[in-house]
């Protein structure tokens, strides 16, 4: 209840690795209450992947969360139903993470380091580095299918709100649009982390002002402080813009 009461700009229900396997029904009853806008189900494949879509089917969440997600997982799904978010989480899903961002139903994709870490024998480091490849793999992947930049790891730690900020300036600066949470007490250095600034803001709109105006009298490249600005800098400006309308809605 903590979580639905937060800033989070959405709730996951998780029914997957939070639930013990005895609980499973249990967990589906409660989600069945809570009506939340996001539900993790338990991968395809697994005794419970069936019936875990079953009472989506009858909530109509705003999107699916669909662990261990690879194409042939994705297409379990079937054509119909809310959108997807795939969590990227073994070797094979991050060699295919392409190909799963560009199926009909993904909207985004996001990282589920635990799993992907133990099946490959990463040992975490402070400075993010065991991530960089699956971190900059799925930013890429998202792009060339076309879909919103996808979502970082949670940070495990509750009590560590500097390594929290640490990872989400870096996943930032890798080109991730948000980062998932376990505790409602980690939402708002998130929050901060990827809303854009006051200095960022009144940057884009000078950019984006400076860009029309040129080209309202033909002219394609402008300078501004001294710095060239075309059209990937101006695209640039207008997703921060874009941000913070969303934020602000």
């Amino acid at each position: 209840m903590k979580a639905l009461a937060s800033a989070a700009d959405a709730v996951v229900a998780d029914l997957e690795d939070a639930v013990a396997p005895s609980e499973k029904e249990h967990a589906r009853e409660v989600v069945s209450r809570l009506r939340p806008p996001i539900v993790r189900v338990n991968g395809a494949g697994t005794p419970w992947f069936e019936d875990d879509l079953a009472v989506t089917a009858q909530l109509e969440p705003d999107a699916l969360m669909l662990p261990k997600a690879n194409p042939e997982a994705v297409a379990a799904l079937g054509a119909e139903g809310p959108p997807v978010i795939a969590v990227i989480e073994t070797a094979l899903g991050l060699r295919l993470a392409f190909e799963t961002a560009s199926q009909e139903r993904v909207v985004a994709l996001m990282l589920g380091a635990a799993d992907l870490g133990a099946e490959v024998g990463l040992e975490p480091r402070t400075d993010g580095l065991d991530l960089l490849y699956p971190r900059a793999k799925l930013v890429f992947d998202s792009a060339a299918a076309g879909i919103r930049q996808p979502f970082d790891v949670v940070h495990l730690a509750l009590d560590d709100s500097e390594g929290l900020e640490a990872s989400a300036r870096f996943a930032r600066s890798l080109g991730f649009g948000g980062k998932a949470c376990i505790h409602p007490a980690q939402v708002h250095v998130v929050n901060r982390v990827f809303a854009p600034d006051d200095e960022d803001i009144r940057w884009a709109e000078r950019v984006v002002d400076a860009f029309e105006r040129a080209q309202g009298a033909g002219e394609g490249v402008i300078a501004l402080d001294g710095l060239m600005v075309d059209r990937p800098v101006v695209e640039r400006a207008r997703r921060i813009l874009g941000s913070t309308t969303r934020k602000e809605r």
